[in-house]
């Protein structure tokens, strides 16, 4: 009996999954999307490619909260009313569609990360300063010798950190950009998970500010510029002239050598 339960759970589990697979996967949105801080309300958006009876939201590795919708609706909210150290996270949902007991694959995850305003903002640096020409390597420090665990780099304007890094052993870090170009102006800052918290965030604080202009171009280029330009033409004239004599010369000898043969002809006679 014992192969046959197995048999059996085997092929239930195997149909389960292929009717998931065959469901369209939902979407899940965090508002707002960035710079929720503790306290804060902030809502979870599971959104549907079909209607549904039941939604799941699942706090990875620790709790699921299951919703009962109207079939109408395509998209279901999640609201948390200041937002707690305990729902910070990864965070997925799934689906039941209504006419049937066949259930979703989960969407991609989304992650909540809260700020919390009573960690130090760590400091930052920029070296070169401000203004620098294309093609330069740029590098900003951050540091925070108590708390940092992991650093983030972000650049306003852009809503994901464009780096991130482990601190050495005095808690810093050096973020390098390579080869800047004027893409790259703009205003930096740091910010910092601390230890043992993946999912909160130190305030974002202190900035720095980079130009990036485009490099100059050397002194006396524009002068050797046009000497080559000069060289040029008085080359293609000299060609021209050339051609011209080389022509000149063929025509003239060929009509000496008809004169020629003409006055040989009349002697003949």
């Amino acid at each position: 009996m014992a192969p046959m339960a197995v048999a059996l759970i085997l092929g239930w589990w195997l149909v389960a999954a292929s009717r998931a697979q065959q469901l369209p996967r939902p979407s899940l949105s965090l508002h707002p999307s960035q710079g929720v801080s503790l306290g804060d309300n902030v809502t979870l958006r599971c959104h549907l490619p079909r209607p549904a009876a039941w939604v799941w939201l699942y706090l990875e590795g620790r709790w699921s909260y299951a919703k009962y919708i109207d079939k109408k609706q395509d998209t279901t909210e999640f609201s948390f009313l200041s937002a707690s150290h305990d729902q910070a996270g990864t965070y997925l949902c799934q689906y039941q569609v209504s006419e049937s007991e066949d259930v979703s694959v989960t969407s991609d995850p989304v992650k909540l990360v809260l700020t919390d305003r009573s960690f130090p903002p760590p400091h930052i640096s920029l070296h070169p300063e401000e203004r620098v020409g294309t093609g330069t390597n740029v590098t900003i420090c951050c540091w925070n010798k108590d708390y940092g665990a992991t650093f983030l780099l972000h650049k306003d304007g852009r809503s994901d950190p464009i780096q991130r890094l482990v601190p050495d052993d005095v808690g810093a870090v050096s973020f390098t950009l390579f080869g800047v170009t004027p893409a790259d102006s703009g205003t930096y800052r740091c910010s910092y998970h601390p230890k043992n918290y993946p999912f909160l965030s130190s305030p974002l604080r202190d900035s720095v500010t980079m130009e990036v202009t485009p490099t100059p171009a050397r002194p006396g280029a524009e002068l050797v510029s046009r000497g080559n330009l000069v060289v040029a033409v008085v080359r293609g004239c000299a060609a021209a002239l050339i051609f011209g004599l080389g022509v000149f010369f063929v025509i003239d000898a060929r009509s000496l050598w008809i004169r020629r043969d003409e006055s040989l002809g009349g002697e003949g006679i």
